[in-house]
């Protein structure tokens, strides 16, 4: 994080020019200058039930060992959480939460149940949601279309789709060379009506489809009659007439529906059916939705929070960039579901072999394209280039994988010492031993590991004649010729060395306890990677159980990510999402999209990267933002969490200062009760109190935040439910003011105030 030193100087300044100009940097600039709070007072009024042991000097105490568990361990406390960890005792929910499979989740399986396609094998959900790459194989092969109607009309209008664009490309080129009205303009423009299927009248109409006027025609009708028709017929009614549409006619029916009118189509339509429409118009947006949604959901709604984190742990530490390609978002939903998810807490070498055989992965890092260079497959390629001729695709041995996979999933980075750094006392995070040659023979290893059909199955397969044959030597040690099994012999030598179980210690430590964590701390967690054989969840009991991990120095000591903030403010004021839409858009603005990262390192878990003064006042935008209720679908009740509050709260409570005595002033230390579980700082209370009736600061932060209110993108989503009770209806919750608006601004100031951005 950045110093305070470095700020002190100008801090006054920009803190008095701050709060006149506005509250979002006013409290950035507290972010950055004021001392971490070294152990907030227990609130007022807040019930004690320590059934811990007496902690060692300078230990967390009580409530604060429950906070910090909630904080560390979870995407952040809910309104409730610490009383209910207290009752059950501490102790006992994290051996809870290290088997996820003993805790009910149902209701979040509800919620999931809006995303059918997110719960399909993988060659299900290819054959139900081509890719573009598979439309324009489809396209030059010929191939018949599905003959199931839904997956039929899915087909024909991605078909079609693909087709209006390579017009389109074919039309601008021609335009490029001569003018529009000359004969270049006019035969593309033929070309394009040539590649579009032949259209339909529709039923009752006398009119020729081929001329213009019918255009015309339909337009009108489809904006005047016909659309409102279709949109008021019965949900199944409805939904079979959208899927006997023509590719055109549904285009032509999709652009004369106005926004409330689009929200309707998906009325009453089961999530499958709501699928299929969204899938018609544009299948991988719909994918690629569905994917963040059901990610940015779990981490919200599982019961199961320190299996969500771990996944959210090992997601970045096995970074996948959702846009390596067209195809790859159809692969991150197995990515996460059947092999990130089910081994977050188990041996780290099955989590390894599984992330080494997932497609995801093996595209990402091109290591399904890798060959041998003597492997039978590049001897055929060479025959084939003596009798033919011609050069055929060499695509070669691949490295990209074999060095991330030392350098970032197992050892560690390779670091250069300088002449005067101790002997043997390499920094914390520097891998040990390996050499470029082990890079080339660990990818020598690895060929023939591939992927089987990727635009039908997308399967895991060994191709024996993609592998490099012969003895290789990796780390001193000799891998005899075997196949596959060579593949899984590095892959347990790797996980089992003792610089892995370092690094990964390390990397856990740094994600749970300190930027710089303690290494006594780090050794002892590794040992017990060690003696546990790899378990990940005996790794996290060790780190629970020392002194380190319980020190007053870390407490709230961790600048949370983008992630966690969003997640957590959710979390904490009890937000009701039933459009995730907004907040995927959010984590976009704040710069940590989910499966964003290009780079196969992931992003930081330290505070660095993510302190600017810029990014600070979005997190306060963002807060101010959610809190007023102005995101569809993304809705807190304010009114009711601190009725909810008081009357959870002890009757003998007494106020805690003179300020109480104002009704404004006691609604504001309730807030700080129920959103950050201690009392703010003076000065973030008192700009709380200064600014909440600002509403210049939030306009400002409706306008630089970005994302718009009724933007189409949202609005049109896919969106489930609009309430749990009734999950068939689709419309996406629009913008309502807040019940208690005093109260929303007050929670927004209080959500990007510097007491939340820790952890």
């Amino acid at each position: 994080m950045l110093s305070a030193k470095r700020h002190r100087g100008k801090a006054t300044e920009w803190l008095r020019s701050a709060l006149l100009g506005g509250s979002a940097g006013a409290l950035c600039v507290m972010l950055v200058v004021q001392p971490v709070m070294a152990a907030g007072a227990p609130l007022a009024g807040a019930r004690h039930h320590n059934t811990v042991p007496p902690p060692e000097p300078g230990q967390l105490t009580g409530q604060q060992r429950v906070l910090h568990a909630l904080d560390r361990l979870t995407f952040g406390p809910r309104p409730g959480d610490v009383a209910a960890v207290t009752a059950m005792g501490l102790d006992r929910w994290f051996e809870q939460q290290l088997h996820p499979e003993s805790i009910d989740d149902s209701a979040l399986r509800v919620r999931m149940a809006e995303y059918p396609a997110m719960q399909l094998r993988q060659d299900q959900l290819l054959d139900r949601f081509p890719t573009p790459q598979r439309i324009r194989q489809m396209m030059n092969t010929r191939e018949p279309l599905p003959s199931d109607p839904v997956t039929r009309a899915i087909y024909a209008d991605q078909i079609a789709e693909q087709r209006m664009r390579e017009a389109k490309r074919a039309e601008s080129q021609a335009a490029a060379k001569v003018t529009p009205s000359g004969p270049a303009g006019a035969a593309s423009t033929m070309a394009a009506a040539d590649a579009m299927p032949p259209k339909a009248a529709l039923p009752g109409d006398n009119v020729d489809p081929a001329t213009p006027a019918m255009a015309r025609h339909e337009a009108q009708l489809y904006s005047d009659l016909e659309a409102v028709q279709i949109v008021n017929l019965p949900p199944e009614q409805r939904f079979r007439r959208l899927v006997a549409m023509p590719p055109e006619e549904l285009a032509r029916f999709r652009n004369s529906l106005n926004r409330s009118e689009l929200t309707a189509v998906t009325e009453g339509l089961t999530p499958e059916q709501r699928e299929a429409w969204q899938a018609m118009e544009n299948t991988q947006r719909m994918m690629v939705q569905e994917l963040l949604a059901t990610r940015l959901l779990r981490d919200l709604y599982s019961e199961r929070q320190l299996e969500a984190v771990m996944t959210d742990f090992w997601l970045n530490h096995f970074n996948v960039f959702l846009h390596k390609n067209q195809n790859e978002p159809w692969l991150l939903s197995a990515y996460e579901r059947e092999v990130i998810r089910p081994h977050a807490l188990g041996r780290f070498e099955d989590l390894l072999v599984a992330t080494a055989q997932s497609p995801a992965m093996l595209m990402y890092l091109d290591n399904w394209q890798s060959i041998g260079p003597d492997s039978l497959a590049a001897r055929n390629r060479a025959r084939q280039m003596l009798m033919t001729g011609k050069p055929a695709p060499d695509r070669g041995l691949n490295e990209n994988y074999a060095r991330e996979l030392m350098e970032l999933h197992t050892l560690g980075v390779q670091c250069e010492v300088s002449q005067d750094h101790p002997v043997g006392a390499l920094p914390a995070a520097c891998g040990h031993g390996y050499t470029q040659q082990d890079v080339t023979s660990v990818a020598q290893v690895l060929t023939g590991w591939t992927i089987d059909r990727p635009l039908r199955t997308a399967a895991y397969q060994f191709d024996e004649r993609r592998h490099q044959p012969g003895t290789k030597l990796v780390l001193g040690q000799q891998i005899r010729e075997g196949g596959e099994r060579e593949g899984l012999q590095v892959l347990h030598m790797l996980a089992t060395s003792p610089a892995t179980a370092h690094f990964l210690s390390y990397q856990l430590a740094v994600r749970f306890v300190s930027d710089t964590p303690p290494p006594a701390l780090v050794d002892a967690m590794a040992q017990s990677y060690l003696a546990s054989n790899g378990e990940i969840r005996s790794v996290l009991r060790t780190m629970f159980h020392a002194p380190e991990f319980w020190s007053q120095q870390g407490y709230r000591a961790k600048l949370k990510t983008p992630l966690e903030f969003v997640v957590s403010a959710a979390r904490a004021s009890g937000t009701e999402v039933s459009n995730p839409q907004p907040l995927v858009q959010a984590l976009d603005r704040l710069g940590m999209p989910l499966y964003g990262m290009q780079t196969p390192n992931g992003y930081s878990w330290m505070a660095e990267p993510w302190v600017s003064s810029g990014a600070l006042v979005s997190r306060m935008n963002f807060a101010l933002v959610m809190s007023s209720n102005h995101l569809p679908g993304v809705r807190a009740d304010y009114a009711a969490l601190l009725s909810q509050a008081a009357a959870e709260a002890s009757p003998q409570t007494e106020p805690r200062s003179s300020d109480a005595a104002s009704p404004v002033a006691q609604k504001e230390l309730a807030l700080e009760a129920v959103l950050l579980d201690q009392p703010a700082s003076a000065t973030t209370r008192q700009t709380v109190l200064q600014q909440f009736n600002n509403a210049a600061a939030q306009a400002e932060a409706e306008r630089n935040f970005g994302i718009k209110a009724r933007d189409p993108e949202l609005m049109a989503a896919a969106v489930p439910g609009g309430s749990l009770a009734n999950p068939a209806n689709a419309r996406p919750a629009p913008p309502q003011a807040p019940q208690d608006a005093q109260a929303a601004t007050m929670a927004g100031l209080l959500l990007g105030s510097p007491e939340f951005q820790r952890r």
